[in-house]
């Protein structure tokens, strides 16, 4: 099952680091009347998201600053704008997390997952559901980002 889910979650990712390419500073800091959010938010919070999901509940360190983590973790929006330096960042530690992620996954580190239940009320009962709840959380937030996109 988890080698569905890597090429599902590389699928996603490759998706999320395109809708950078293309778009301004300024587009990806839009946040358009009616939603909370932004597009360059979005993809932070699926970055931090995905480390908080898979090392944190296997009480692993995170391979992301608390900074980052801070500004899009859960309950966040948009404080400011974030500048071409910060979204590079961001970009860069899309790819480099999940290369760092699935090396990690073949090297069985994740030992002791600790199992929680999601904002959402879905059951994480181990590190396999959290994968899989991952790609669908990344795949929402890839949703708003299509959405927000009709906007700019």
């Amino acid at each position: 099952m988890q080698n569905a889910n890597i090429k599902i979650w590389k699928t996603n990712r490759k998706n999320l680091i395109n809708n950078l390419e293309d778009l301004t500073v300024k587009e990806l800091n839009h946040t358009p009347k009616g939603f909370n959010n932004n597009i360059i938010w979005n993809v932070g919070h699926a970055l931090v998201s995905q480390q908080a999901l898979i090392y944190s509940t296997s009480n692993l360190p995170m391979h992301i600053s608390n900074e980052l983590f801070n500004l899009f973790k859960s309950g966040t929006k948009p404080e400011s704008e974030l500048n071409a330096k910060d979204i590079a960042l961001i970009k860069f530690k899309l790819t480099e997390t999940m290369e760092i992620t699935e090396k990690d996954l073949g090297s069985n580190i994740f030992k002791n997952f600790k199992s929680k239940t999601t904002r959402t009320g879905f059951h994480l009962g181990s590190l396999d559901d959290a994968i899989s709840f991952n790609n669908y959380h990344e795949g929402i937030h890839y949703g708003l980002i299509m959405s927000i996109r009709k906007f700019i």
